[in-house]
């Protein structure tokens, strides 16, 4: 707790009041993650580098697997050295096992296994950072390696040397070389991998202190990682290509195809091919958007390595910031193309589809139209044909009434009570064709209402 302490009564007026820390616990809610997140500005920290150092990564992809194997592995090289092994659920490990030190970070997916050493005298890479490790170790690590680097730091030498004194080093190889940070070191390498599997770095140092070298060596040996990490998504690019490509073509003979539709068939004929090739685009970009979307992540990663090197070019002689975007660019940029490529053929699918959701609707619509107008000309003859049933009904039923009225005037006239059966029967005729009309007619409301 902080207290702020008031000056004395006759202290000179530009005279600082004193502050005072109380410890005691704080009394604000704190988050529960609060002091994870904090910490994590602290985690994984530069080494400190003198000249004479030699360093050795290897970074293996893990693939997500457990990280209990690695553990197990750094606890057999522990309990060789007598040291405290890394503790459950930690990201990283760093220790110093006497003649090298170890350094473990496991990230999303790689970790990475740095071990330094200081050695005076050797030629560069006579001796590496791996000399020291029992045999068979390293060769038993878990996962798979992704990239591997020597960095060797040596003092600058009087007078500098040229590329043909350097190259027997790099195996003969042609180098890539600057001048760093103001001109306070000059990196040498070949960026080929040697023949202990690993790539190579010298680093010539001409004024930087122990901090700055260790953060020269971290940018270093990330920019060789996530370089690689990049170009993990370029065989995979490759491999779709074609298939993407000829997807393309599909598409657009589907859309000529449109334009040539003569019926419903024709619709969903290619309304089901529109949908097969849908799904196979959704598959695509499930199995490679991650990888698609880590490249690009990774590529930003190594431009700002390369821009915190601040180089200065030697004449004659290229530059990291030269030789790496300009090979790494290309197959960055195939990735993202194909990636394109995929998100464009979807949308494009999107839209055919729709288009011909619509000519389907359509014609369903007219379809439905014609029905309807086929439905109201049956209602309108099956009202026509009731019509004539009912005037034909009327006419049935008004005959069975007029003969039964024939038979009791008869049957009257035989009685001697009724002298004009004739007259009676011909009187009737009316009288029973309007009482049955209206009947018939009460009994079709009746129904209606």
């Amino acid at each position: 707790m902080t207290v702020y302490v008031p000056p004395a009564p006759n202290a000179p007026r530009n005279e600082i009041p004193s502050v005072r820390m109380e410890t005691g616990s704080l009394l604000l809610p704190i988050h529960p993650e609060r002091d994870r997140l904090f910490n994590e500005l602290h985690t994984r920290p530069f080494p400190v580098l003198e000249q004479g150092s030699r360093v050795s990564q290897v970074a293996l992809l893990h693939g997500g697997r457990d990280v209990s194997a690695e553990y197990a592995h750094i606890r057999i090289l522990c309990e060789r050295y007598s040291i405290l092994p890394p503790s459950p659920g930690s990201s990283c490990y760093y220790q110093n096992f006497g003649g090298f030190e170890l350094r473990w970070e496991r990230h999303t997916e790689f970790s990475t296994y740095t071990f330094i050493h200081r050695v005076d005298g050797p030629e560069p890479f006579q001796r590496t950072g791996l000399s020291l490790l029992p045999p068979g170790w390293l060769a038993e690590l878990p996962g798979e390696v992704i990239s591997g680097l020597h960095i060797e730091i040596h003092a600058m030498p009087e007078p500098e040397p040229v590329a043909d004194v350097l190259r027997h080093y790099f195996e003969g190889q042609r180098l890539v070389s600057s001048w760093v940070i103001d001109k306070k070191a000059r990196l040498w390498t070949a960026y080929r991998i040697h023949n202990d599997g690993l790539g190579r770095i010298l680093v010539l140092n001409k004024g930087l202190n122990p901090c700055q070298l260790g953060r020269l060596v971290r940018r270093l040996l990330e920019l060789e990682t996530y370089r690689m990490m990049v170009l993990l998504a370029f065989p995979m690019a490759r491999s779709i290509a074609p298939e993407v490509a000829g997807m393309d073509s599909q598409l657009a003979v589907i859309n000529e195809q449109i334009n040539a539709i003569r019926g419903l068939d024709d619709e969903r004929r290619l309304l089901g091919q529109l949908s097969t090739l849908a799904a196979r685009i959704e598959h695509l970009r499930s199995e490679t958007n991650f990888r698609f979307s880590a490249a690009r992540a990774y590529y930003e990663l190594v431009l700002s390595r390369l821009e915190e090197l601040r180089e200065q070019e030697e004449p004659g002689m290229q530059t990291f910031n030269e030789f790496l975007p300009r090979r790494l660019t290309p197959a960055f940029r195939t990735c993202e193309a194909v990636s394109g490529q995929l998100d464009n053929l979807s949308k494009r699918i999107d839209r055919a589809s729709e288009l011909l959701r619509t000519r389907v609707d359509l014609t369903l619509e007219a379809q439905n139209q014609d029905l309807l107008q086929s439905m109201n000309q049956r209602s309108q003859m099956q009202l026509q044909l009731q019509q004539a049933v009912e005037g034909l009904s009327v006419v049935a039923i008004s005959y069975y009434l007029v003969g039964l009225v024939k038979y009791m005037a008869g049957s009257l006239a035989e009685m001697g009570w009724l002298s004009h059966p004739e007259l009676v029967v011909g009187l009737s005729v009316p009288v029973c064709a309007g009482l049955v009309w209206r009947g018939v007619h009460r009994l079709r409301k009746g129904l209606q209402g």
